[in-house]
């Protein structure tokens, strides 16, 4: 793993988004002393005018290479530069500029993965916006799990998605599907996957020594002993079972109804729920602006801010980089507790 006094890479997510305004508002903000150093990777000409609408004293400074000396200054946003197609607009996404957004989240990837940075975190980008313009993944999780593949051939990597914040840990099995398509798609082996993933890095990038996971009942009341279903029965008791007998201290599956009051958040670590509102109903309710999204199960650590591009406020002033922050300190956290990182395949793509 890097050293910790390597600087973390962001990319800029959605230029029309509010990615760039938590950037630089947390730069300014009252918290810029002690904040974890950053580069950005994105556009400079958009960021430089971002500031300016912001009227944002920020100096924006493009580097070729984030080992510049003094890339990381208070005060001041040091850019590796990725280009726009067309001059980003807040609040009107463009599909012309989903290539630059996608290169960004690469070009911060891959030199996580070479070891000039610490670790990733990744702006809001808006699926729709990518998907027209041919991007195949449905979100930021599944996309690096490919990149992981990319720079690390020789092994089988599987992303998994948490949200996390001081009240709550929880991790949706499924994610960014139809609730229709939900029942079909819950598997013990899934559950295993999943809840083995998420064990190991609770482990390994949080210094939890042996971390207890809950796990939630799909049906309403964990489906009344097969009166409201039968998945609790048929597949996910099974599952913990076998994640009990491999030694995992993993319990339910409990009605997601009575999961997160304090008295039960303070028996677990974190919660495995099967679909995803199911998870972050109640995270963002508790951690709305505090909120983390963080990748397990992949050979770099990324993490994000817990919330979407807001067109609406982009370039307003009113967004909030509360979020930003506690991803940027979630990751210095990961990076001093995480072990050394996989050496990447000379044969990458």
């Amino acid at each position: 793993m890097p050293g910790r006094s390597l600087p973390l890479a962001v990319s800029m997510g959605d230029p029309a988004g509010i990615g760039l305004d938590i950037a630089l508002t947390a730069l300014a903000g009252p918290d810029r002393g002690g904040l974890p150093g950053f580069i950005l990777y994105g556009d400079p000409q958009a960021v430089a005018a971002r500031a300016a609408l912001l009227k944002l004293a920020i100096p924006v400074v493009e580097i070729g290479d984030p080992r510049h000396d003094g890339a990381v200054q208070p005060g001041i946003l040091a850019v590796v530069p990725v280009r726009c197609a067309v001059a980003p607009v807040p609040g009107r996404p463009d599909p012309a500029n989903a290539a630059a957004i996608i290169q960004a989240i690469e070009k911060a990837t891959a030199d996580v993965v070479a070891g000039t940075v610490a670790a990733l975190v990744t702006n809001p980008i808006a699926k729709a916006t990518l998907a027209a313009a041919g991007f195949p993944h449905p979100g930021h999780t599944e996309f690096l799990a490919e990149l992981a593949h990319r720079h690390f051939p020789a092994r089988p990597w599987t992303s998994v998605m948490m949200l996390a914040s001081d009240e709550l840990r929880v991790v949706p099995l499924t994610v960014h599907v139809p609730l229709a398509r939900v029942a079909t798609l819950v598997s013990a082996a899934l559950i295993c996957q999943t809840a083995r993933i998420t064990n190991a890095d609770l482990i390994q990038r949080f210094g939890i020594a042996r971390p207890r996971l809950w796990v939630c009942g799909l049906n309403p009341h964990a489906g009344e002993s097969g009166t409201l279903g039968r998945e609790e029965i048929e597949i996910i008791a099974p599952a913990i079972a076998t994640l009990r007998a491999e030694g995992l201290d993993v319990q339910g599956p409990f009605s997601a109804d009575t999961m997160f009051h304090a008295a039960a958040r303070a028996r677990y670590d974190v919660v495995i729920a099967m679909y995803h509102d199911q998870a972050l109903i109640p995270l963002k309710t508790l951690a709305f602006d505090s909120g983390v999204n963080v990748t397990l199960g992949l050979p770099f650590l990324r993490t994000s801010p817990d919330h979407g591009t807001a067109f609406d406020i982009a370039g307003s002033g009113k967004a909030n980089p509360a979020s930003f922050v506690a991803a940027l300190r979630c990751a210095t956290k990961m990076v001093a507790a995480s072990p050394a990182s996989p050496a990447p395949s000379a044969s990458r793509a």
